[in-house]
């Protein structure tokens, strides 16, 4: 069963979060703002209608919660390592069943460069897709089902 109250941790500069409930850009965007930064990076991954053309009417996401929280502080840890200049990380995902436009993830980061602000997040998000013990089961709109392993989203073929 889906928590109701959001996994998280969080550094003094980070937040690191798995939730039910759902995700707000703008908050995402305040927790990766602060007065160094000369840029904000924010990638929101959303529902969309279709995968390789089939229609989807929704995703329903499943985490390991404590292993994909450990993935997200290391992806903060490497960015920290690879562009040190990073002020902020902020990783948020959803659990749940999700409909079409519905925000099933957000990275945010800042930073005093666009540059490198630019290439943490992407960073971030590739790392994630890869990394994170997270499913998610797309259901399409003729009533059938299946599950994809977010790690699967590298693999050529893969709609992610």
């Amino acid at each position: 069963m889906p928590s109701v109250v959001p996994a998280s941790t969080s550094t003094a500069a980070d937040d690191l979060r798995i939730t039910f409930a759902p995700l707000s850009l703008d908050q995402a965007y305040a927790l990766a703002d602060a007065p160094q930064n000369g840029a904000v990076v924010v990638m929101s991954g959303m529902v969309r209608d279709n995968t390789d053309g089939q229609p989807v009417v929704a995703l329903e996401y499943q985490a390991y919660e404590p292993m994909a929280l450990a993935v997200f502080k290391q992806i903060a840890a490497e960015i920290r390592q690879t562009w040190p200049d990073v002020s902020r990380v902020v990783i948020h995902h959803r659990t749940g069943r999700l409909v079409v436009g519905e925000i099933s993830v957000l990275v945010a980061v800042g930073c005093p460069h666009r540059s490198e602000a630019f290439a943490a997040c992407k960073y971030a998000i590739d790392t994630l897709k890869h990394n994170a013990p997270i499913w998610k089961k797309e259901h399409w709109a003729d009533g059938s089902t299946s599950w994809v392993s977010i790690g699967a989203c590298e693999e050529p073929g893969q709609g992610c």
